[in-house]
């Protein structure tokens, strides 16, 4: 991209000086999702705008990650030693300082396409300057409000790889995207001038695909900051987000396509998926206790199953989450796709192998194809078919020592003839997962670096346009690769007619963002064989009060309803895909909370989608909280569907903690609740041998205050009662 050889800073205020020579007063600056960001470069940024009002910098981005904030003494008893452990010196980002204070200055706006989820709901700029955006639009909406810099952090090369290379790292989402983009408008002499820039951190993992660079791709390299990459720990898996999982697990068809993201569901598909296999018999007996296998077993037997993985998975995903190597460790995502539609379809039907002989051709000519064209040798060439030391010229195939032959496959002793001598040993190039971008805990960047080269080239990062969308030529290779593809995105609420709601509240105030998720249910309309699984817990509670997640109507969709497809909850499985209105309330009825389905089925007769004397069915009535746990307790006390099955960064102690924080906040939200707690802490609250761990951890052995005193106090209470029932 660059004329010459980047320019290299050592410290990131004299890169922000450079970039603001070349660009003018105004920086447009593109940062990417999450990891990516080079946290101490953009922090020089906002220092260097923030103390020269002549200067503007717009900051076009998404999901800015903070290390966890305790709000209370108690909160920061508990969160500042962990924060120092497990993020170590990761630096903030002085955006999201100013934005928490309410003091971002007048000439520094900050554009959000995604946000922290529910983290800024009353934050007035980042509501005000949330940009609502597919992923896969992004680019075009950042180029259209000027962008003029893209700053991210690159991995250097490891001894084993070519010097001048850098990787992208976590991050070719958007910067692969744009950098033709980029291309095109410099060669031609368009806009204004534009700056790359690359800050080189050590523990960034090198990644190939879209992400594998040339250093001069940038104008701009700045020294590695020696910080911390930010990690979050495995957080536990609740229950509820376990029945969910094993539910959606049973329609992970072998042989397909898994599209996953962050979190404890995403964990808990992983668990699940390896439960089915590694011990398929015992997963199978936990769906027949479960009652899921009685109640859904038409359409796991046409979209999932419940046997082990023989062809297994790939991983086609927004987001690489440390669960997908998990998958790889454990024998699921094995099934490599390759950049050829004709081959990958003989691959997936079973009538070749990645070993090339020929019997290879045979089977291409049993497919329908006897010629062959320039593409297509070069599409069979890239992917090991043939030789990289053969030619081919207007129709012949040219070996090494001259020979040349006809590039067709009709003849049998014309196919002997190239298989003899123009044939490749196996495929390559093939790839287990298309990704994004990635991030998580310490162990999965520590997991990515270690895995040989070749290992890790299987993990292939992308652009957003290559894994979100399906537009353009290569639409028939997608189609092709991303066989059986299943979707498996979270939604906060699904309406009565199969609506989701996802990124906003009624009000229209943003939880988050619509990020890919559109791209993935529009997806699973236009695969065929594909599928959108929207995942959503039946119910949530606030400020002690139980509301449904399945609500009749609401004031905001992220997927209207004619994109309607599965939906899954705690409780089953509803396919809503051409169902009619009346279908897909009866279906929702099945899946949600019985709390909550009279007053449903009310609001459904009324507006005409239901008869007057339709009635619940027996089962349905049976979705309750305690019916599903005594379904799963017998499995828990044999050590399945465990909180942590992939272990975490918590201490034993801080696991037990952090319940206790949450269940005496809930408890004392209300001024009565305060009242209660207290008398309780008053009479109960008193130290055991068996808190005192828990008390050291809080720096609370010994109280040498009032305040302290009654903290010690109410947090034993908490802790005597979780210990008890433990």
């Amino acid at each position: 991209m660059s004329a010459a050889t980047p320019l290299r800073f050592t410290a990131p205020e004299d890169c922000v000086e450079a970039t603001l020579n070349r660009v003018g007063k105004h920086v447009v600056l593109g940062l990417p999702v999450a990891i990516g960001k080079p946290n101490t470069l953009v922090n020089a940024f906002v220092s260097r705008v923030a103390a020269d009002p002549s200067l503007k910098l717009t900051i076009i981005t998404a999901l800015s990650l903070r290390a966890p904030q305790g709000r209370s003494d108690l909160e920061r008893r508990f969160i500042d030693p962990f924060s120092r452990r497990v993020f170590g010196n990761y630096p903030e980002l002085e955006y999201l300082r100013l934005m928490e204070r309410q003091q971002l200055p007048a000439n520094i706006e900050v554009l959000e396409f995604y946000l922290e989820p529910g983290a800024w709901l009353r934050n007035e700029h980042l509501q005000q300057h949330y940009l609502s955006s597919n992923y896969t639009h992004v680019a075009r909406d950042a180029l259209r409000r000027g962008l003029n810099v893209i700053a991210q952090q690159v991995a250097a090369p490891p001894p084993d790889e070519a010097p001048g290379l850098l990787s992208l790292g976590s991050n070719a989402d958007m910067t692969a995207d744009l950098l033709p983009q980029i291309a095109a408008m410099r060669a031609a002499g368009k806009g204004k001038p534009f700056t790359l820039i690359g800050q080189v951190h050590r523990e960034m993992p090198f990644m190939y695909g879209d992400a594998l660079v040339t250093s001069d791709t940038f104008d701009f390299l700045v020294k590695d900051p020696d910080t911390a990459l930010f990690s979050p720990p495995n957080m536990p898996i609740p229950a509820t987000e376990h029945a969910i999982a094993l539910n959606v697990s049973t329609l992970i068809r072998d042989g397909g396509t898994l599209q996953l993201g962050i979190g404890e569901l995403g964990d808990g598909i992983c668990y699940a998926l390896q439960l089915r296999q590694q011990q398929p018999a015992l997963y199978r007996e936990v769906l027949e206790s479960t009652g899921l296998l009685a109640r859904h077993r038409r359409l796991i037997e046409s979209e999932g199953g419940t046997a082990p993985f023989e062809r297994g998975l790939y991983g086609c995903t927004e987001m690489l989450a440390d669960g997908f190597l998990d998958l790889y460790r454990n024998g699921i995502l094995k099934r490599r796709v390759y950049p050829s539609a004709k081959l990958q379809r003989l691959l997936d039907d079973g009538h070749i192998d990645e070993r090339v002989s020929l019997h290879t051709l045979d089977a291409l000519v049993e497919a329908g194809m006897s010629r062959m064209s320039f593409a297509d040798f070069q599409e069979f060439r890239e992917v090991g078919l043939f030789r990289d030391d053969v030619e081919y010229d207007r129709g012949v195939l040219i070996t090494p020592d001259g020979q040349q032959l006809r590039a067709t496959f009709s003849d049998p002793e014309q196919r002997a003839q190239i298989a003899q001598h123009c044939l490749g040993d196996t495929l390559r190039n093939g790839v287990l997962a298309d990704a994004g971008f990635f991030f998580g805990p310490k162990g999965f960047y520590a997991g990515l670096r270690e895995l040989p080269a070749v290992q890790r080239k299987m993990f292939a990062m992308r652009g957003i346009s290559f894994v979100n969308e399906l537009y353009g030529h290569e639409w028939e290779l997608k189609c092709a690769q991303r066989r059986y593809a299943r979707f498996v995105n979270t939604t906060m609420m699904v309406t009565g007619l199969g609506a989701a709601v996802s990124d906003a509240l009624g009000d229209g105030r943003v939880v988050s963002g619509v990020g890919g998720q559109y791209n993935f249910v529009a997806m699973a309309h236009a695969l065929p064989e594909a599928r959108s699984i929207l995942c959503v817990r039946a119910t949530r509670t606030s400020d002690g009060t139980t509301a449904s997640n399945i609500v009749w109507s609401y004031g905001h969709a992220t997927i209207p309803r004619h994109l309607r497809d599965i939906v899954v909850t705690e409780y089953g499985i509803a396919d809503l895909r051409g169902r009619t209105d009346r279908e897909i309330v009866e279906a929702l009825v099945g899946i949600m909370d019985a709390r909550f389905q009279r007053a449903f089925v009310s609001d459904a007769r009324r507006a005409g989608k239901l008869p007057k004397d339709w009635s619940i069915p027996d089962a349905a009535r049976a979705n309750t909280p305690q019916r599903l746990a005594s379904k799963f307790a017998p499995w828990r006390e044999r050590g399945l569907f465990t909180e942590l099955p992939f272990g975490t960064d918590f201490t034993a102690e801080e696991i037990v903690l952090a319940k206790a924080l949450r269940s005496l906040e809930a408890a004392t939200r209300t001024w009565s609740g305060r009242a209660r707690a207290l008398l309780d802490a008053l009479f109960n609250g008193s130290s055991t041998p068996a808190v005192q761990p828990h008390l050291a951890r809080m720096g609370l052995a010994q109280a040498s205050s009032l305040s302290q005193h009654v903290q010690r106090r109410l947090l034993t209470t908490v802790l005597r009662k979780i210990l008890h029932s433990a």
